[in-house]
């Protein structure tokens, strides 16, 4: 076997050892056994909410468990493959077999960035938040753009969207929308796209065909549990109920059931019109506001720098966290990591992962954090 192959094959099982040490392996196959057995009861659903997090708690696990396992099956199938390979002198063999030890590193290096997933909130779903800047037709066309972005990148991680709320743009695209992600470390992967997102482009608009630079901010909080106590006093609310309207908003109804709240000691605003009912659009509402005003206390426990969407910021130069140019040339570059890429479409079609693993090893790295 080459010493390069050798290398390959140690670097991946110390990794893999590593993954081990970090899930606790031992202690985790019990904690399942426990979820199994606790998941059998008959008595399960008649608590709905407990059920719901046991559940995901168990999918978690078992999903974690057994891609541990899988990695490690791959790495033995290719010590053997290379080995038979040697055995018969089928270079062939021996080639496809180093191909799969080099797609394994890579799946083993994604690994160890999920297992940095360890913020409190990181496990939780997410609400998803992007608005349009300033700039009328170009801005809301943007924003989304960028929503559709978020939503390819959700599906293709089997995550679920749940549209919240939408306002239509005046002629083209979205001024605001609001969706819910739902699935494992989706608040964890979304944090990292809070900021204000820049697009350069000729634009489709502009009869003339200029150049134009758009601007939207993204903001992403995480989806609370009810047992987890966020004061919000009555008297700091202001409650207004409207009717969705708009040539867009094809994800929301039309009744006058529309709910805002707007929290008025932070400025924060919270709309939801997903339902027919008022009362049903209200309980959402106040969720998101309570997912928000946590989310504002973990940025100060942890004394991070990065703002609050609504807080203190033109949606503009000098706050941008992304940059998006697709005239005279393609390219989509992180400001924060230097992460870049030319394929433009890819990554407007949901490619987001290299972004994301990049900015999540940026903060681990000592980033921001240190910066903080």
């Amino acid at each position: 076997m080459r010493a390069e192959t050798e290398n390959l094959i140690q670097e991946i099982k110390q990794s893999l050892e590593l993954l081990r040490r970090r899930l606790d392996w031992d202690a985790a196959l019990r904690r399942l056994d426990e979820l199994n057995a606790l998941a059998e009861a008959p008595d399960l659903w008649d608590d709905p909410e407990r059920a719901q997090k046991l559940m995901r708690e168990r999918t978690g696990l078992e999903q974690s468990i057994e891609t541990q396992r899988s990695m490690e099956q791959e790495l033995d199938d290719a010590n053997e493959l290379i080995a038979l390979g040697e055995e018969e002198g089928d270079d062939d063999v021996v080639r496809e077999a180093e191909g799969g030890l080099a797609r394994l590193k890579e799946a083993v290096a994604k690994r160890e960035l999920e297992a940095l997933l360890s913020g409190e909130a990181d496990p939780n779903d997410s609400y998803l938040e992007v608005h349009a800047g300033a700039g009328g037709t170009e801005s809301q066309d943007w924003a989304e753009m960028l929503l559709r972005m978020y939503v390819r990148w959700a599906e293709a991680h089997r995550y679920k969207v749940e549209w919240i709320e939408e306002s239509a743009g005046d002629e083209a695209g979205i001024k605001s929308a609001t969706i819910r992600v739902t699935g494992p470390n989706a608040f964890g992967w979304l944090k990292s796209e809070s900021g204000v997102h820049r697009l350069v482009r000729i634009s489709p608009f502009d009869s003339q065909n200029r150049r134009h630079t758009s601007f939207a901010s993204v903001g992403a909080y995480p989806v609370i549990d009810d047992d987890i106590e966020v004061e919000i006093e009555e008297k700091d609310l202001r409650v207004d109920t409207y009717r969705a309207s708009g040539a867009g908003g094809q994800h929301v109804n039309r009744t006058d059931s529309a709910v805002r709240i707007t929290h008025q000691p932070t400025g924060i605003v919270v709309q939801c019109q997903n339902d027919r009912s008022q009362h049903k659009n209200r309980a959402a509402a106040m969720s998101m506001l309570k997912a928000r005003l946590y989310e504002l206390e973990l940025q100060k426990r942890d004394a991070e720098k990065q703002a609050m969407h609504d807080a203190k910021g033109d949606i503009g130069w000098g706050h941008q966290i992304r940059s998006y140019v697709l005239h005279p040339y393609q390219m989509v570059k992180d400001l924060r990591t230097n992460e870049e890429t030319a394929d433009t479409q890819g990554v407007l079609n949901g490619d987001l992962d290299r972004f994301m693993e990049a900015a999540l090893a940026h903060r681990v790295g000592g980033g921001e954090e240190a910066e903080a």
